[in-house]
C-alpha cells in the first residue's frame, strides 16, 4: 500500500474529550490547513449529537455519507474473511472434513454447546481435561448464536458462524470510525487493515468472542470521547459478557470519569464506570442461581484450564522457548508475540493516543500477564485492538507495508495450523 498523506489531522484536539491532553482546538495553519471543529471532525461538516457529521460536505445526507465512508472498513473486513475462507477450504480439503468443522474448532465447540443446550450445573471431577466444562465460558456469543438460530432456522453451528461474521463486520465499521476520530481516513484505513489482517484475526472466522469484544469496546471508547456516559457504560457492560478480557472495558470508563471530574467537575461521568460492571455481574449472579456459587466460572477455569501459578504465562513461554526451542508451536507463538508486543507498544506510546485507549490496552495486557498460561498471544493482541490500530495508523509507508504483509502471512499460517488439526491452539 502506498504512503499517502492523511486527509485529516493526525491528532485533532477535541476540547469535549476528557482524554485529550490539548485544552483547545488549534487554529488552521499553513502547515495544517484542514479546519478542525470542536466535535473532532476534520472535514468541517456540521455535527449531530453523536459527533458524526449531519451531512456530507458535498451535499448528501448524513446517512448516505456515513454509509459511503463505512464501505471502506466493510470492504477491508470482507477481504480479510475471504482470505480466511480460502484457508479454511484448503485445510478442510486436506483434512477430509466438512468446511463447517474446520470453522468451528477448539473453543467454538464450547460456545456452540452452550447455545444449543445451556450451561451444565456442575464441574466434572478431577483436574485438567477431565474437569473441563462449559462453565468456563462467557455467555454473549452463545446467547446471540441462540437468537440467530431462532430467527433464521439455521443449525447451531451455522448460526454461530453467521453471528460472529456479522459482529465482526459491525466491529470493523466501529473501529474505523473510532480511528478516524483521531487519525483521519487514511490512518483509519491502515489501522483497521492491520487489526483485521493481524495474526490473531483468524479467530474472527470461527465462533469466538473477539468480534463481540472489539465491537462493544470500540463503541464504548467512542461514547466516552463524546461524553455519552450512559451509552459508554452500556457498551462496556455488554463487552464484559463476551469474554473475561472484555472486562478491561471497565478501566477506560474509570479513567474517563476521573479526568472529567478533575477537569470540569462532571460528576455524571460516574455513570459509565458504575454501569460497566453490570454485564459480568449479571453473569456471575446467574451462575450463583444456576450452580450455587457466583465463583463457578473461576472454579471451572482453575479445574480445567488454568491450574498453574498466576503470572506464569509470560515467564513460562520464555522458559519453554529457551529449553525446547520451537518444538511446541503454542509456546513458540507466545514467545514471539511477547517480543512483537514490546515493539508495538513503543510505537503506540510514542503516538500519544487518548488516555482511554492507553488504559484499555494496558488492562488487556495485564489480563494476559496475570494468567497462568495465556501470557501474550495473537488473540490477546487482537482484543487489545487500539494497540494494533494506532500502530497501523502511525507507521511510515514502507514500514507499514512490511508489517502488514508479514501480518497477513502470519494470519494465514496460524489459520492453517488451527483449522487443520491440533498443531496450534488459538
Amino acid at each position: 500500500m502506498a504512503d499517502v498523506a492523511p486527509d485529516a489531522p493526525t491528532d485533532p484536539a477535541d476540547p469535549t474529550d476528557p482524554t485529550d491532553p490539548t485544552p483547545a482546538a488549534p487554529a488552521a495553519s499553513a502547515a495544517d490547513p484542514t479546519p478542525i471543529t470542536r466535535n473532532g471532525n476534520a472535514d468541517g461538516a456540521p455535527s449531530g449529537p453523536s459527533g458524526v457529521p449531519a451531512s456530507d460536505p458535498s451535499g448528501g445526507s448524513g446517512i448516505r455519507w456515513f454509509l459511503r465512508l463505512s464501505l471502506r472498513p466493510i470492504l477491508l473486513y470482507l477481504a480479510s474473511r475471504a482470505g480466511m475462507l480460502l484457508v479454511a477450504g484448503a485445510t478442510s480439503s486436506v483434512a477430509r472434513q466438512p468446511l463447517v468443522k474446520s470453522l468451528t474448532p477448539w473453543d467454538s465447540t464450547w460456545y456452540l454447546q452452550i447455545a444449543g443446550s445451556g450451561y451444565v450445573r456442575h464441574i466434572p471431577p478431577g483436574t485438567g481435561n477431565p474437569a473441563q466444562s462449559d462453565l468456563g465460558f462467557f455467555p454473549l456469543i452463545p446467547l446471540l448464536t441462540r437468537a440467530t438460530h431462532l430467527v433464521t432456522g439455521f443449525g447451531i453451528p451455522v448460526a454461530g458462524l453467521v453471528t460472529t461474521f456479522l459482529l465482526g463486520l459491525a466491529a470493523a465499521v466501529a473501529v474505523w470510525w473510532m480511528l478516524r476520530d483521531v487519525f483521519g481516513q487514511t490512518g483509519a484505513d491502515r489501522g483497521t487493515a492491520l487489526i483485521f489482517f493481524s495474526p490473531g484475526a483468524l479467530v474472527l472466522s470461527l465462533v469466538y468472542t473477539e468480534a463481540g469484544t472489539i465491537l462493544f469496546v470500540a463503541l464504548a471508547l467512542m461514547a466516552l470521547k463524546r461524553h455519552r456516559w450512559v451509552l459508554a457504560g452500556l457498551a462496556a457492560a455488554v463487552a464484559t459478557t463476551a469474554d473475561p478480557v472484555g472486562c478491561a472495558a471497565i478501566v477506560p470508563c474509570i479513567v474517563a470519569a476521573v479526568i472529567a471530574i478533575r477537569r470540569t467537575g462532571e460528576w455524571k461521568s460516574l455513570a459509565a464506570p458504575l454501569i460497566a460492571p453490570l454485564g459480568v455481574g449479571t453473569f456471575f449472579a446467574y451462575l450463583w442461581v444456576h450452580t450455587g456459587s457466583p465463583f463457578e466460572y473461576f472454579l471451572a477455569q482453575r479445574a480445567g484450564w488454568q491450574g498453574g501459578t498466576y503470572f506464569g504465562g509470560i515467564p513460562g513461554a520464555i522458559a519453554h522457548l529457551v529449553n525446547h526451542g520451537f518444538a511446541d508451536p503454542d509456546y513458540g507463538v507466545k514467545a514471539v508475540s511477547i517480543v512483537i508486543a514490546v515493539g508495538l507498544l513503543v510505537v503506540f506510546f510514542r503516538a500519544r493516543p487518548p488516555a482511554t485507549w492507553v488504559a484499555y490496552v494496558v488492562a488487556v495486557l495485564a489480563f494476559g500477564a496475570i494468567s497462568p498460561i495465556i501470557g501474550v498471544t495473537p488473540r490477546l493482541a487482537l482484543r487489545g485492538f487500539p494497540l494494533l490500530g494506532v500502530v497501523g495508523a502511525k507507521l511510515p509507508g514502507l514500514w507499514f507495508e512490511v508489517v502488514f504483509g508479514l501480518s497477513v502471512l502470519s494470519m494465514a499460517a496460524l489459520g492453517m495450523m488451527a483449522m487443520g488439526g491440533p498443531l496450534w491452539t488459538p
